[in-house]
C-alpha cells in the first residue's frame, strides 16, 4: 500500500506551513535574538522567559489561550475582524501564527546562542575603522552568525513539521487547508488503518533522522575547522 491522494495532500500543506512559519520567524526572531544577545535592560529576563515557555507548555495549554485570543471574543479576533481578515482559528494563517508561537524558541535561542558567541572585539574593530551601527550588524553581526541561522532555519521546520496539539487546537482537521501530516496519522490510526499510518509516519521518522543528521554534521564540521585553526 503506497500513500494516498489524502496523504500527498497532507505532506504539501505541511511543507508549506513549515516554509511559511520558518521564513517568517527567521525574520521575527533576528532582531529579537540580538536585543536578547545584547541588551542589559531590566525586561530581557522576563522577555526571555517569555520566549522559552513554548518548551515548557504542553502543546494543548498554548492551543487553548491562543484558540481564546483568536476567538470572536478575543483581543486577537477583534483585531483580525476590525482590519477584514475575519477569524483566524481553523485557516491556514491561523496554523501560521499558532506554529510560530510554538516554535518560537528553536528559532530564537540558536540566533542569540550564535550572536553572544562573537563577542565585542569584532564589532570594536569594525568600529575603529569608521562603520555604523547599522553596518557591523549587516557586515559583521549576521555573517558571523551563519551557523546559527542555519540551525535555527533546520530546528524551525522540523519542529512545525512535527507539531500536532497546537495544530489540532487551532486549525481541526480540515482536508487541504489544516489537515497537516502528524493530523492525517491520527485519523488513520482512529481509522485502525495502520498500514497506511506505518507509512505517513515512516516518511516523518526518516525525515526527522536526515534533519539531526544534517545539523549534527554540520556542527561536527564547524567544530573541527575551530580546532584546526586553533579557534
Amino acid at each position: 500500500m503506497s500513500l494516498s491522494a489524502a496523504d500527498w495532500q497532507a505532506i504539501e500543506l505541511t511543507l508549506k506551513l513549515a516554509t511559511t512559519v520558518t521564513l517568517l520567524l527567521l525574520v521575527v526572531c533576528t532582531p529579537l535574538a540580538w536585543w536578547l544577545a545584547t541588551s542589559k535592560s531590566k525586561w530581557r529576563g522576563p522577555v526571555a522567559a517569555i520566549v522559552a515557555l513554548p518548551l515548557v507548555l504542553p502543546p494543548t495549554v498554548l492551543g487553548f489561550y491562543l484558540l481564546l485570543a483568536m476567538g470572536p471574543n478575543g483581543w486577537l479576533g477583534q483585531i483580525t475582524q476590525q482590519l477584514g481578515i475575519g477569524l483566524l482559528p481553523f485557516t491556514f494563517w491561523g496554523l501560521v501564527l499558532a506554529s510560530m508561537c510554538y516554535s518560537l524558541p528553536f528559532v530564537v535561542q540558536p540566533i542569540q546562542n550564535s550572536m553572544q558567541a562573537i563577542g565585542n572585539r569584532p564589532l570594536e574593530v569594525a568600529a575603529t575603522l569608521g562603520a555604523s551601527p547599522l553596518d557591523r550588524f549587516f557586515t559583521v553581526v549576521l555573517p558571523l552568525s551563519k551557523p546559527g541561522f542555519i540551525a535555527a532555519s533546520v530546528l524551525g521546520f522540523a519542529h512545525t513539521v512535527g507539531e500536532f496539539g497546537v495544530i489540532l487546537m487551532i486549525g481541526g482537521n480540515i482536508p487541504g487547508e489544516t489537515r497537516v501530516v502528524s493530523v492525517q496519522i491520527y485519523d488513520h490510526v482512529e481509522a485502525l488503518e495502520y498500514s497506511q499510518a506505518h507509512w505517513l509516519a515512516g516518511c516523518m521518522l526518516a525525515f526527522s533522522f536526515v534533519v539531526l543528521l544534517l545539523l549534527y554534521y554540520s556542527q561536527y564540521k564547524k567544530s573541527a575547522a575551530n580546532m584546526r585553526f586553533g579557534l
